[in-house]
Protein backbone atom coordinates (compact mmCIF):
# COMPACT_ATOMS: atom_id res chain seq x y z
CA UNK A 1 0.00 0.00 0.00
CA UNK A 2 1.08 3.52 -0.87
CA UNK A 3 2.22 5.50 2.33
CA UNK A 4 1.07 8.39 0.72
CA UNK A 5 -2.26 7.60 0.75
CA UNK A 6 -2.58 6.97 4.65
CA UNK A 7 -0.41 10.79 4.94
CA UNK A 8 -3.69 11.80 3.27
CA UNK A 9 -6.00 9.81 5.20
CA UNK A 10 -4.56 10.67 8.38
CA UNK A 11 -4.72 14.66 7.16
CA UNK A 12 -8.30 14.34 6.49
CA UNK A 13 -9.12 12.67 9.62
CA UNK A 14 -7.37 15.81 11.44
CA UNK A 15 -8.61 18.49 9.83
CA UNK A 16 -12.04 17.06 8.15
CA UNK A 17 -11.69 18.66 5.49
CA UNK A 18 -10.73 17.97 1.93
CA UNK A 19 -9.62 22.15 1.60
CA UNK A 20 -7.70 22.40 4.72
CA UNK A 21 -6.15 18.64 4.32
CA UNK A 22 -4.85 19.64 0.55
CA UNK A 23 -3.57 22.83 2.37
CA UNK A 24 -1.61 20.71 5.30
CA UNK A 25 -0.05 18.66 2.95
CA UNK A 26 0.52 21.18 0.33
CA UNK A 27 -1.46 18.83 -2.83
CA UNK A 28 -4.39 20.09 -4.75
CA UNK A 29 -8.07 19.19 -3.35
CA UNK A 30 -8.67 16.75 -6.41
CA UNK A 31 -4.86 15.01 -5.43
CA UNK A 32 -6.64 14.43 -1.90
CA UNK A 33 -10.15 13.27 -3.33
CA UNK A 34 -7.90 10.87 -5.70
CA UNK A 35 -6.02 9.53 -2.86
CA UNK A 36 -8.92 8.69 -0.38
CA UNK A 37 -11.12 7.55 -3.40
CA UNK A 38 -8.33 5.08 -4.18
CA UNK A 39 -7.82 4.08 -0.40
CA UNK A 40 -11.35 3.08 0.02
CA UNK A 41 -11.64 0.96 -3.46
CA UNK A 42 -8.16 -0.72 -2.63
CA UNK A 43 -9.77 -1.45 1.13
CA UNK A 44 -13.30 -2.20 -0.03
CA UNK A 45 -15.20 0.10 2.38
CA UNK A 46 -16.13 3.23 2.58
CA UNK A 47 -13.84 5.46 5.15
CA UNK A 48 -15.89 9.27 5.25
CA UNK A 49 -18.75 10.42 5.03
CA UNK A 50 -18.67 13.55 3.12
CA UNK A 51 -21.42 15.87 4.30
CA UNK A 52 -21.52 19.80 3.49
CA UNK A 53 -19.97 20.65 6.78
CA UNK A 54 -17.21 18.06 6.10
CA UNK A 55 -15.82 15.30 5.75
CA UNK A 56 -16.46 12.79 8.82
CA UNK A 57 -15.02 9.59 9.52
CA UNK A 58 -17.09 6.05 9.47
CA UNK A 59 -16.78 3.42 11.76
CA UNK A 60 -14.37 1.88 9.55
CA UNK A 61 -12.44 4.99 9.14
CA UNK A 62 -12.07 5.18 12.74
CA UNK A 63 -11.15 1.28 12.91
CA UNK A 64 -8.15 2.37 10.67
CA UNK A 65 -7.12 5.34 11.88
CA UNK A 66 -4.36 3.76 14.76
CA UNK A 67 -3.33 1.37 12.48
CA UNK A 68 -2.21 3.77 9.48
CA UNK A 69 -0.53 6.23 12.42
CA UNK A 70 1.26 3.13 13.70
CA UNK A 71 2.47 2.46 10.00
CA UNK A 72 3.23 6.51 9.25
CA UNK A 73 5.01 6.05 12.77
CA UNK A 74 7.20 2.61 11.79
CA UNK A 75 7.89 4.83 7.98
CA UNK A 76 9.12 8.03 10.16
CA UNK A 77 11.48 5.87 12.24
CA UNK A 78 12.79 3.29 9.19
CA UNK A 79 13.50 7.00 7.68
CA UNK A 80 15.67 8.46 11.04
CA UNK A 81 16.97 4.88 11.39
CA UNK A 82 18.66 5.73 8.05
CA UNK A 83 19.73 9.19 7.66
CA UNK A 84 23.25 8.83 7.43
CA UNK A 85 24.48 12.27 8.14
CA UNK A 86 23.58 12.39 12.21
CA UNK A 87 22.01 15.66 11.48
CA UNK A 88 18.56 15.97 13.17
CA UNK A 89 15.90 17.96 11.26
CA UNK A 90 12.35 18.04 10.51
CA UNK A 91 9.29 20.17 11.97
CA UNK A 92 8.00 20.00 15.21
CA UNK A 93 4.49 21.17 15.90
CA UNK A 94 4.15 22.65 19.24
CA UNK A 95 0.39 23.37 20.90
CA UNK A 96 1.48 26.06 24.22
CA UNK A 97 -0.42 28.87 26.28
CA UNK A 98 -0.23 32.08 25.10
CA UNK A 99 1.54 33.24 28.07
CA UNK A 100 4.25 31.12 27.37
CA UNK A 101 4.12 31.44 22.80
CA UNK A 102 5.28 34.58 23.58
CA UNK A 103 7.45 34.96 26.87
CA UNK A 104 9.51 31.86 27.79
CA UNK A 105 9.66 29.81 24.11
CA UNK A 106 10.93 32.88 21.95
CA UNK A 107 14.65 32.22 23.41
CA UNK A 108 14.42 28.68 23.04
CA UNK A 109 13.38 28.25 19.72
CA UNK A 110 16.58 31.20 18.94
CA UNK A 111 18.65 28.88 20.72
CA UNK A 112 17.60 25.59 18.71
CA UNK A 113 17.86 27.44 15.32
CA UNK A 114 21.90 27.70 16.02
CA UNK A 115 22.30 24.29 17.65
CA UNK A 116 20.08 22.27 15.12
CA UNK A 117 19.45 24.71 12.27
CA UNK A 118 17.37 21.77 10.28
CA UNK A 119 14.82 21.51 13.59
CA UNK A 120 12.38 23.80 12.31
CA UNK A 121 9.45 24.51 15.21
CA UNK A 122 6.18 25.77 14.66
CA UNK A 123 4.21 27.15 17.74
CA UNK A 124 0.00 27.19 18.21
CA UNK A 125 -0.88 29.49 20.74
CA UNK A 126 -4.18 27.20 22.64
CA UNK A 127 -5.53 26.77 25.24
CA UNK A 128 -5.56 23.16 27.54
CA UNK A 129 -8.52 21.62 26.07
CA UNK A 130 -7.37 22.51 21.99
CA UNK A 131 -3.57 21.44 23.07
CA UNK A 132 -4.66 18.18 24.71
CA UNK A 133 -7.29 17.42 21.36
CA UNK A 134 -4.59 18.35 18.95
CA UNK A 135 -2.21 15.50 20.15
CA UNK A 136 -4.38 12.91 20.36
CA UNK A 137 -5.25 13.95 16.94
CA UNK A 138 -2.11 14.35 15.51
CA UNK A 139 -2.06 17.83 14.40
CA UNK A 140 0.32 18.68 17.76
CA UNK A 141 3.51 16.78 17.85
CA UNK A 142 3.61 17.80 21.61
CA UNK A 143 2.10 20.25 23.57
CA UNK A 144 2.78 22.22 26.68
CA UNK A 145 0.00 23.01 29.47
CA UNK A 146 -0.20 24.88 32.50
CA UNK A 147 -1.68 22.57 34.78
CA UNK A 148 -1.96 21.54 38.40
CA UNK A 149 -3.39 18.55 36.99
CA UNK A 150 -3.36 16.53 33.79
CA UNK A 151 -4.37 12.95 33.87
CA UNK A 152 -5.27 12.01 30.69
CA UNK A 153 -5.12 8.16 29.82
CA UNK A 154 -3.61 8.77 26.15
CA UNK A 155 -1.03 11.37 26.95
CA UNK A 156 1.64 11.01 29.27
CA UNK A 157 2.89 14.44 30.49
CA UNK A 158 6.14 15.59 32.75
CA UNK A 159 6.24 18.19 34.55
CA UNK A 160 9.39 20.55 33.22
CA UNK A 161 9.16 23.82 35.06
CA UNK A 162 7.12 25.93 37.36
CA UNK A 163 5.79 29.13 36.94
CA UNK A 164 5.49 32.29 39.54
CA UNK A 165 2.04 33.79 39.09
CA UNK A 166 1.53 37.30 40.10
CA UNK A 167 -1.35 39.28 40.98
CA UNK A 168 -1.30 42.79 39.53
CA UNK A 169 -2.58 46.82 39.01
CA UNK A 170 -1.36 49.83 37.69
CA UNK A 171 1.05 51.69 39.84
CA UNK A 172 -1.55 54.64 40.76
CA UNK A 173 -3.95 51.56 42.08
CA UNK A 174 -4.20 52.06 46.02
CA UNK A 175 -3.56 48.45 46.32
CA UNK A 176 0.22 49.02 44.85
CA UNK A 177 1.36 50.98 47.84
CA UNK A 178 -0.07 49.49 50.32
CA UNK A 179 2.20 47.25 52.80
CA UNK A 180 -0.76 45.26 54.29
CA UNK A 181 -1.76 42.29 51.88
CA UNK A 182 -5.30 42.70 50.16
CA UNK A 183 -7.89 40.05 51.51
CA UNK A 184 -10.04 37.97 49.56
CA UNK A 185 -13.17 40.60 50.58
CA UNK A 186 -11.24 43.44 49.41
CA UNK A 187 -9.74 41.41 46.11
CA UNK A 188 -13.39 40.34 45.89
CA UNK A 189 -14.64 43.83 45.13
CA UNK A 190 -12.40 44.90 42.82
CA UNK A 191 -12.52 44.56 38.45
CA UNK A 192 -10.33 41.26 37.27
CA UNK A 193 -9.23 40.79 33.55
CA UNK A 194 -8.44 36.74 33.36
CA UNK A 195 -7.87 34.92 30.75
CA UNK A 196 -10.16 32.54 29.03
CA UNK A 197 -12.12 29.63 30.45
CA UNK A 198 -9.94 26.83 30.97
CA UNK A 199 -6.72 28.90 31.61
CA UNK A 200 -6.33 26.80 35.29
CA UNK A 201 -5.24 29.77 37.53
CA UNK A 202 -7.38 31.57 35.77
CA UNK A 203 -10.27 29.32 37.33
CA UNK A 204 -8.70 28.55 40.41
CA UNK A 205 -9.16 32.45 40.97
CA UNK A 206 -12.86 32.93 40.04
CA UNK A 207 -13.50 30.67 42.34
CA UNK A 208 -12.29 31.68 44.87
CA UNK A 209 -13.53 35.53 44.54
CA UNK A 210 -17.22 34.00 44.11
CA UNK A 211 -16.40 32.30 47.02
CA UNK A 212 -16.47 35.48 49.13
CA UNK A 213 -20.06 35.56 50.85
CA UNK A 214 -22.11 38.12 49.45
CA UNK A 215 -19.63 38.90 46.79
CA UNK A 216 -20.32 39.76 42.85
CA UNK A 217 -16.84 40.52 41.57
CA UNK A 218 -16.31 41.88 37.80
CA UNK A 219 -14.83 39.79 35.99
CA UNK A 220 -13.69 39.67 32.36
CA UNK A 221 -12.06 37.06 30.48
CA UNK A 222 -10.04 37.52 27.73
CA UNK A 223 -7.78 34.84 25.09
CA UNK A 224 -5.13 37.48 24.86
CA UNK A 225 -2.55 37.90 27.93
CA UNK A 226 -1.96 41.07 26.06
CA UNK A 227 -5.45 42.46 26.31
CA UNK A 228 -5.53 41.58 30.01
CA UNK A 229 -2.25 43.36 30.52
CA UNK A 230 -3.06 46.58 29.31
CA UNK A 231 -6.62 46.75 30.54
CA UNK A 232 -4.76 46.41 34.07
CA UNK A 233 -2.05 49.22 32.88
CA UNK A 234 -4.37 51.26 31.67
CA UNK A 235 -5.92 51.63 35.60
CA UNK A 236 -9.25 49.30 34.74
CA UNK A 237 -8.52 46.79 37.14
CA UNK A 238 -6.41 43.63 38.43
CA UNK A 239 -5.07 40.18 36.87
CA UNK A 240 -3.33 37.08 37.84
CA UNK A 241 -0.24 36.01 35.30
CA UNK A 242 2.30 34.16 35.09
CA UNK A 243 5.15 36.78 36.14
CA UNK A 244 7.16 36.50 33.17
CA UNK A 245 4.61 37.68 31.23
CA UNK A 246 4.86 41.18 33.32
CA UNK A 247 8.58 41.51 33.45
CA UNK A 248 9.33 44.14 30.85
CA UNK A 249 5.49 45.94 32.39
CA UNK A 250 7.41 45.78 35.76
CA UNK A 251 10.86 46.94 35.11
CA UNK A 252 9.45 49.75 32.83
CA UNK A 253 6.80 51.03 35.94
CA UNK A 254 3.82 49.87 33.67
CA UNK A 255 2.63 47.97 36.16
CA UNK A 256 2.57 46.97 39.73
CA UNK A 257 2.90 43.74 42.32
CA UNK A 258 -0.19 43.61 44.97
CA UNK A 259 0.43 42.19 47.75
CA UNK A 260 -2.45 39.70 48.43
CA UNK A 261 -2.82 35.75 49.10
CA UNK A 262 -0.39 33.48 48.08
CA UNK A 263 -0.93 31.95 44.68
CA UNK A 264 1.48 28.02 43.99
CA UNK A 265 3.07 28.36 41.10
CA UNK A 266 2.03 26.50 38.30
CA UNK A 267 3.29 23.49 36.44
CA UNK A 268 4.82 23.37 33.05
CA UNK A 269 3.98 19.94 31.34
CA UNK A 270 4.96 18.59 28.53
CA UNK A 271 2.09 16.46 26.80
CA UNK A 272 2.94 13.66 23.92
CA UNK A 273 1.17 10.62 22.70
CA UNK A 274 1.02 7.58 24.88
CA UNK A 275 1.27 5.27 22.02
CA UNK A 276 3.12 7.48 19.26
CA UNK A 277 6.80 7.44 18.49
CA UNK A 278 8.45 10.82 18.94
CA UNK A 279 10.78 12.12 16.56
CA UNK A 280 14.60 13.24 16.65
CA UNK A 281 13.48 16.26 16.03
CA UNK A 282 10.74 16.50 18.81
CA UNK A 283 13.42 14.99 21.48
CA UNK A 284 15.58 17.95 20.24
CA UNK A 285 13.00 20.15 20.89
CA UNK A 286 12.19 18.72 24.57
CA UNK A 287 15.60 18.40 25.45
CA UNK A 288 16.35 22.16 24.29
CA UNK A 289 12.95 23.03 26.50
CA UNK A 290 14.20 21.13 30.22
CA UNK A 291 17.78 23.14 29.71
CA UNK A 292 15.68 26.50 28.95
CA UNK A 293 13.70 25.99 32.03
CA UNK A 294 16.49 24.76 34.10
CA UNK A 295 18.70 27.92 33.26
CA UNK A 296 16.04 30.83 33.44
CA UNK A 297 16.13 33.92 34.72
CA UNK A 298 13.94 34.88 37.83
CA UNK A 299 11.66 38.15 37.72
CA UNK A 300 11.26 39.76 40.86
Amino acid sequence: MDTRLLHTFAALARTGSFTAAAAELHLAQSTVTVHIRTLERELGTRLFDRLPTGALLTESGRRLLDGAEEVLDAVARLKAAGSGDGAVGGRVVVGTPESLCSSRLPDLIAALRTSHPEVDVRLDAAGTAECVEGVRSGRLDLALLLEEEADFPDLTTEQVAREPLALLCAPGHPLAARARAATWAELAAEPFFLLEQGCSYSDELERRLLAVPGARPRLTRFGSVDAARSCVAAGLGLTLLPLTTAREHLRQGRLARVRGPRFADVPVRLARHRRRWTAPAAQVFTQELVLHFSGRDVVE
